[in-house]
């Protein structure tokens, strides 16, 4: 069994798979080094997001399995922490749920009218809360109101994915760093010191999935970044909230996202860095100074009493996006080629959907998980150059538009009504 990629899909599936059947001989291969990729360097939000709405999911299936979808997200938070727990992974997980911000009359409709929607795909679990409620939780400024749902995490990335690839290590799973694979087929990966070759061979590189050979159109890696403060004091906490740790955002289209960390920190993250002709990814991308500042005057305008606090840390990293925004996992048992991913930032939790899910696909177990909606979705193929690189970047700048647009006018906004059918709406 040859996996590649040693972030969150690729060691989930092995972990699930070394556990299922410890006669299989399972080996991880990796580019960098384990978590290089989004697994160690996101926002730490295990939460039951997808990135398609319900409804999207009911089009490509049904209504009872959109639903299903939501229900095993939702468990899958819940499995992380478990699983954690379980196998001594001390990655600071802590199940505060989630708050998101309505600052301005056009974020309040849009919170009201998620709410509203979300009651219509089952139980009441996202719940709108007026400003009191809000400052019991979270003390920001401008509040109008809030969403929240309990089904969320925050967590730290990095030591989930390394604690997870010790784990699987100790299950007799093997990992070799430092192997680039350059092209899969059927029964092999091919590395840049050899070939190997295995009867199932899994890709899971979500957003450096470009650099496989014929894959350059597959997902489309997109930068997000990320700041995070000095630990702060009691005093700032008090003055802030966050007491119980939940993530926390606002309604407004160009996504950011922060949670409290256990350390005592804001670690404060969003998208708004460009897309590299090409689907290029470098190192040196990682670093955005305009991002970085952005990043943080958008934290202390949430938030009062950061005036004088330092931001110790900046760094970034590639997400994957299909071309229709959404997350899938499948095989083709002929070939013995296996796939997941296309997680759109959503991956801490949907990652270990996909290994429970590729575990039961890959050894034909006839499971609820196998039948879920993103289960052999094919997303169509990214445009080609210079299509894509004008497209995505159009996408981008065109939600930070639509915030000043609502700013300016106080009604949801037109621009990001017409992109909503592009971004998975």
């Amino acid at each position: 069994m040859a996996i590649v990629g040693a972030g969150y899909t690729g060691l989930w599936t092995a972990y699930y798979l070394a556990k299922a059947d410890p006669s299989l001989r399972i080996v991880v291969l990796e580019a960098e080094t384990v978590g290089f990729g989004a697994s160690g360097r996101n926002g730490g939000w295990c939460s039951a997001l997808f990135p398609v709405s319900s409804q999207r999911l009911a089009s490509l299936s049904s209504r009872d399995s959109a639903i299903a979808m939501h229900r095993a997200m939702q468990a899958s938070v819940n499995e992380v922490g478990l699983v954690s727990a379980a196998e001594g992974i001390d990655c600071d997980y802590h199940k505060g749920g989630t708050i998101v911000l309505a600052r301005t009359a056009a974020q309040l409709a849009r919170a009201r009218a998620e709410v509203a929607e979300a009651g219509e795909w089952g139980p009441g679990d996202l719940r709108f809360l007026e400003p009191d409620e809000v400052a019991s939780q979270v003390r920001a400024t401008k509040v109008l109101g809030a969403t929240f749902t309990p089904h969320c995490a925050a967590l730290h990335p990095g030591k989930l994915v390394r604690g997870l690839a010790a784990v699987v290590e100790r299950l007799g799973v093997t990992i070799h760093e430092h192997t680039p694979v350059v092209s899969i087929s059927a029964g092999q990966a091919v590395t840049q010191y050899g070939v190997l070759r295995a009867e199932v061979v899994v890709r899971a590189t979500e957003g450096f999935t470009p650099s496989l050979a014929g894959e350059a159109r597959t997902l489309a890696p997109v930068y997000s970044l990320m700041v995070a403060t000095e630990p702060l004091p009691e005093a700032t906490w008090d003055q802030i909230g966050l007491a119980d740790r939940p993530t926390f955002s606002d309604h407004r289209h160009l996504v950011i996202y922060g949670q409290r960390t256990a350390d005592g920190r804001l670690a404060f993250g969003g998208r708004g860095a460009p897309y590299h002709f090409g689907s290029r990814v470098k190192p040196s991308f990682d670093v955005e100074p305009r991002v970085f500042g952005a990043l943080q005057s958008t934290l202390r305008s949430l938030f009062d009493g950061l005036d004088d606090v330092a931001f110790t840390h900046a760094w970034g990293g590639p997400l994957g996006v299909p071309r229709d925004w959404c997350a899938s996992v499948g095989i083709d048992h002929q070939s013995g080629l296996a796939w997941a991913g296309g997680y759109v930032g959503d991956g801490v939790s949907t990652t270990n959907l996909a290994g429970r899910t590729l575990t039961d696909l890959i050894l034909r177990r006839d499971t609820r998980l196998i039948h879920l909606p993103w289960v052999d979705h094919r997303s169509p193929r990214w445009e080609p150059e210079p299509l894509r690189w004008l497209g995505i970047n159009a996408g981008l700048r065109a939600m930070t538009a639509a915030d000043t647009e609502e700013c300016l006018t106080r009604r949801n906004s037109r621009i990001a009504r017409l992109m909503s059918p592009l971004l998975g709406g």
